[in-house]
């Protein structure tokens, strides 16, 4: 029997990926979308996000033959990445990918 340490529901999937995405009700931005599951995703940002808050995000992956992915997030946590000033981790939950 395999010894299965991973507690999370889908496997993560290491990307660096460009995207946007725009707070609902507020402003926007670009990131860089670190990892990516089937329940959601970890992105770079330059400002602050409230957790709880609501996103709609596109990832545009670098190459033509895999098509944008448009969907829309709950912020889980925002947190500072290291020693860079003006970075920060944002772990979203998917809510629904949309067309």
């Amino acid at each position: 029997m395999l010894d299965y340490r991973e507690k999370r529901n889908y496997p993560r999937m290491d990307i660096d990926c460009p995207a946007s995405f725009q707070v609902v009700g507020g402003e926007g931005g670009g990131a860089i979308v670190k990892n990516l599951s089937g329940g959601g995703l970890l992105m770079w940002i330059d400002s602050d996000i409230t957790p709880e808050s609501s996103l709609k995000i596109e990832i545009k992956p670098v190459n033509d033959i895999t098509p944008p992915m448009v969907a829309e997030l709950k912020v889980l946590r925002c947190t500072p990445v290291g020693e860079t000033e003006g970075s920060f981790a944002v772990a979203c939950q998917i809510s629904r990918i949309l067309g």
